[in-house]
């Protein structure tokens, strides 16, 4: 649902995790570009992270950024389980990004993504969740509630993130 919101305009990066099996081969980028405005495709070694791109982080590896806003991969053991993982991610752009990364939890079967969203909290960014009460699996949105700023439905956190992205690029322009 999210991804099917963002317009052809959006000027941000979105970085997606998901917890897919790690022996099969990645669908996601070819099934996605054909409900996203935005080009979709799977993160590489040392590419750098640019604005109006979708990147998911491949199957079995965790996907962290660094300070120089380039993608780095890891085979680092399993958190929380899985590799890749959200906790990753969210830990390594809460470094670089700090103030200015939006995190965000969907639903998910474990806490993956609690420790993660907590360091994107602790950095000045901004943390939506989805309710959990609609969630297909509450686990993850239940976890990282906490920390959230914002709990909404999918639909309408799909929404409310664009409109908070527009708003803090139109803040960030005027400045």
């Amino acid at each position: 649902i999210i991804l099917s919101v963002l317009p052809a305009d959006f000027n941000v990066a979105v970085i997606i995790v998901t917890h897919t099996a790690s022996d099969g081969g990645n669908y996601l980028p070819a099934l996605l570009n054909k409900i996203c405005a935005l080009p979709v495709k799977e993160a590489i070694e040392r590419e750098s992270v640019l604005p109006g791109q979708v990147y998911l982080a491949p199957p079995n590896y965790h996907l962290l950024i660094e300070s120089e806003y380039v993608f780095s991969l890891s085979i680092d053991e399993r958190v929380c389980y899985v590799r890749p993982s959200i906790d990753v991610l969210f830990s390594s752009a809460a470094d670089v990004y700090g103030p200015c990364l939006i995190g965000v939890i969907l639903t998910g079967a474990n806490n993956d993504g609690e420790k993660g969203l907590e360091a994107v909290k602790l950095a000045g960014g901004y943390c939506f969740v989805q309710d959990p009460d609609e969630a297909y699996a509450a686990t993850m949105p239940t976890a990282a509630s906490p920390f959230a700023d914002i709990i909404l439905p999918a639909k309408q956190l799909a929404q409310e993130l664009v409109s908070f992205c527009r708003t803090m690029m139109k803040q960030k322009h005027d400045v």
